[in-house]
């Protein structure tokens, strides 16, 4: 079964109502239960390396907070926020939805990596040239790194040759190290490798791979007592 129109219309008033009811019921009893249920999205980057440590936090802080993370590129958290299947979007991507709020939440920056025996990995200087003629192992389109990255690297070079390409950067943090190709990913995601030695960085000083961070909230959605809290904690760290 297929929502119609009438029901899509339907559907954010519904949600509203209960979440407004939900939320009285939560004001009118203990403090622990105060939070309610929280259903957070986040993009992989995000949810991966970032979200754990903030969910852990808050509950620490809120013992009978319950929250649940759903992981998935930026396009899929943005239409989860569209059919109200979560509560907050965390996003390292652009969203153009006019249903959608769209909030700044912080910076991230991608890196171009490689093995360490890669012959770029032990050049001084690279150029437009050099990222042309190598093979790249990149993420999937509708992810945030690859929109960014497309962005930033295509137009510089038009024509790059593509080996592979996945749907989790730990997969192409391996498939890098064995020295097929070069990837791009979030420095976040690659601290560890940094510090093993898996992977290096690559010198690109003239490209633009800084991106922000965005939390997604839909303009018709009723907020809780407990995603104005979780809000503000993830703001504030």
């Amino acid at each position: 079964l297929q929502l119609n129109d009438a029901g899509r219309l339907l559907l954010p008033k519904a949600l509203d109502a209960i979440a407004r009811v939900t939320d009285i019921e939560h004001m009118a009893g203990s403090d622990a239960a105060m939070i309610g249920p929280l259903r957070i999205g986040a993009s992989l980057t995000i949810g991966n390396y970032m979200m754990p440590g903030l969910i852990g936090s808050f509950m620490k802080s809120h013992p009978g907070a319950r929250l649940t993370l759903e992981v998935g590129n930026t396009r899929h958290v943005i239409e989860s926020i569209r059919q109200f299947q979560v509560d907050l979007g965390f996003i390292e991507g652009f969203c153009h939805e006019p249903e959608v709020e769209v909030l700044p939440w912080g910076q991230d920056e991608l890196v171009i990596f490689a093995a360490p025996g890669h012959p770029l990995a032990s050049r001084q200087h690279l150029d437009e040239a050099d990222l042309a003629e190598a093979d790249w192992i990149l993420r999937e389109p509708g992810s945030g790194t690859r929109e960014v990255f497309d962005n930033a690297v295509l137009g510089r070079v038009p024509h790059i040759r593509q080996l592979l390409e996945f749907s989790h950067t730990e997969a192409i943090k391996q498939a890098v190290a064995s020295g097929i190709g070069i990837g791009c990913a979030s420095r976040r995601s690659l601290e560890d490798a940094f510090q093993t030695g898996s992977v290096v960085p690559l010198a690109t000083p003239f490209l633009d791979l800084k991106r922000e961070l965005y939390v997604l909230i839909h303009r018709q959605k009723f907020r809780t007592q407990g995603l104005e809290l979780f809000l503000k904690h993830c703001q504030s760290a």
